[in-house]
């Protein structure tokens, strides 16, 4: 039970953040008013923290007292204000559509499933009334808020405030979402690669044109009265965005995008050395960013709208390191040597797996182009017997290896940027090399690939980059699945709650062995093996470790 803890112990829970019983403290000054009675509220929504900059205080019923961000409504009620749920707990929506309209579903009024609605004969919230349960726990009618929602102490401007903020929270479709349709942005960045992009684009191109002509077929809305659960339907519109020029022109390119097509998401997409630009527009203007296509993602799990399927490379530098400490006490190496292509988006992953080494390893790196075959015989050839070498290099590079590694070093690969076991490594290499490994071996994913390659065969997609084909696959899946139960509150924050909520469940996860985003977090699969070949020749490759989460 992924959240029960946080909701046990944060537990803004049950109608609002309902502030705690007692007195009030004495007022911090006059009551905003709009916009910045707004700001207020949503401070202690999010963070927890009064004007003062004092963390807000609450207590349950019968409970210790709390306070701060541990108590902050975000918690439970999600920043959409939709609320949240786990096993039996569930968290009602707290937005103006509910608070302030009797709680149920009402003809022509679409609202969340039957389980969020708490009491379908509860009377409309008024401004008294919600403070009085936010302060007390005594919900409308009398009845007693549930144990795990907090009793608040706030003040009449706080309170102003926070009521205020919730008023704000949206109740109407995002940007992107008409009545009959839903858009959505592949970003594709110049340097991307151009096979892989294409593979991307046929799946994505293929899966809406499957969807689409499902409801062209008859596929009617469904809606609901009274405590049924119903489905609205729309159809997806595919805006491929290629980017161009330098990275640091690629947010305003964006801008410019958004304003003239908005769109509700970032679907997919794909990237080459970085992504922070596509990341930083995508959590500066409040749009999910979701499943990148990237070696490299920006690893800020602070942030909220940008969600990965892994951490790539830098899950691989995390792995290294873990290896390296294990070798500790058992002939660790003297020195780490990384040689990695500059043109690429193995950089970050250099700096990470340095900081991480050091200070127990002097680190030495050699920064090539690529197609270098001198500078790739040099930081070879500088690399001495009780060395580890790191090869952050792709296909290409790999394949100019020639002769033998040096002798008495440990040999490491990077998995995400060979192309895993179909790495282009020569005998030689092959034998002596460790690969990073962060999917599942590809006997533990061969039933879950069966039904992707199978859609692919059948809808004659071209098979041309496996990997980033199977990922495009489960992330459309994966949309398409949390949007399904979405129901008809297309906002993005809820977008990004309901694939946070139901990542977990789904048994297609492609090439990795589980999925899992829990409270801040933004990489979905965490671990990964280091492998060797099993034989000089041919793709067979055997675990040295057990799946690691580092």
């Amino acid at each position: 039970m992924r959240y029960l803890p946080l909701l046990i112990r944060a537990a803004p829970a049950l109608l609002l953040c309902a502030m705690g019983a007692g007195a009030m403290p004495a007022a911090e000054g006059a009551p905003p008013d709009g916009d910045a009675s707004s700001k207020v509220g949503e401070r202690i929504y999010l963070a927890g923290l009064l004007p003062s900059d004092k963390p807000v205080q609450a207590a349950r019923r019968d409970g210790p007292r709390s306070e701060g961000a541990i108590i902050a409504c975000v918690s439970c009620h999600r920043r959409s204000g939709l609320g949240s749920g786990e096993g039996t707990i569930r968290i009602p929506p707290i937005t103006s559509k509910y608070l302030f309209a009797r709680t149920g579903v009402q003809p022509g009024r679409p609202t969340l499933d039957a389980r969020a609605a708490a009491d379908g004969s509860r009377a409309a919230y008024d401004e008294p009334a919600l403070a009085l349960a936010i302060r007390t726990g005594v919900g409308r009618g009398g009845r007693n808020l549930n144990d795990l929602m907090p009793r608040y102490d706030l003040d009449d401007a706080a309170m102003a405030g926070l009521i205020a903020y919730l008023k704000s929270l949206p109740v109407a479709p995002s940007p992107g979402v008409s009545d009959t349709t839903l858009d959505f942005a592949i970003v594709v960045t110049p340097d991307a690669d151009p096979t892989a992009r294409d593979g991307m684009l046929a799946v994505l191109e293929q899966f809406v044109a499957d969807k689409n002509a499902f409801l062209r077929g008859g596929g009617k809305p469904l809606r609901s009265q009274g405590q049924i659960d119903y489905r609205v339907t729309r159809r997806w519109q595919l805006h491929v965005w290629n980017l161009h020029g330098a990275a640091q022109t690629w947010e305003a390119q964006l801008r410019g995008r958004m304003r003239a097509q908005p769109v509700f998401a970032m679907l997919s997409g794909i990237g080459g050395k970085t992504w922070e630009p596509v990341h930083r527009f995508c959590e500066a203007e409040h749009v999910p960013c979701l499943f990148a296509n990237v070696a490299a993602p920006v690893d800020a799990e602070q942030d909220f709208y940008s969600i990965y399927l892994s951490k790539g490379v830098l899950l691989e530098a995390e792995l290294v390191a873990a290896r390296l400490r294990g070798l500790a006490d058992n002939a660790p190496p003297r020195r780490l040597v990384q040689v990695y292509s500059s043109d690429g988006a193995a950089a970050a992953a250099v700096k990470r797996l340095g900081v991480l080494a050091a200070p127990d390893y002097e680190s030495v790196n050699y920064a090539l182009h690529s197609g270098d075959v001198a500078g790739l015989a040099q930081a070879v050839a500088g690399t001495r017997s009780g060395d580890a070498l790191m090869l952050w290099l792709g296909p290409a590079d790999l394949a100019l290896l020639g002769g033998s590694p040096p002798a008495g070093s440990a040999v490491y690969v990077s998995g995400v940027l060979a192309g895993l076991e179909h790495a282009s490594l020569s005998g030689a290499w092959r034998a002596a090399a460790q690969m990073v490994y962060p999917v599942d071996l590809p006997e533990g994913r061969a039933v879950r690939m069966n039904y992707p390659l199978r859609w692919f065969q059948i809808r004659h997609v071209p098979l041309v980059a496996e990997k980033i084909q199977a990922d495009t696959y489960l992330a459309c899946g994966v949309v398409s699945e949390a949007l399904n139960d979405m129901l008809d509150n297309f906002m993005r924050d809820f977008l990004v709650e309901r694939i946070e909520s139901m990542i977990s469940h789904r048994q297609l996860t492609g090439y990795y062995p589980r999925l899992g985003l829990g409270p801040g977090q933004r990489f979905a699969s965490k671990g990964g093996y280091l492998v060797k070949f099993s034989a000089p020749n041919g793709s067979a490759i055997t675990p040295i470790t057990d799946w690691v989460i580092p």
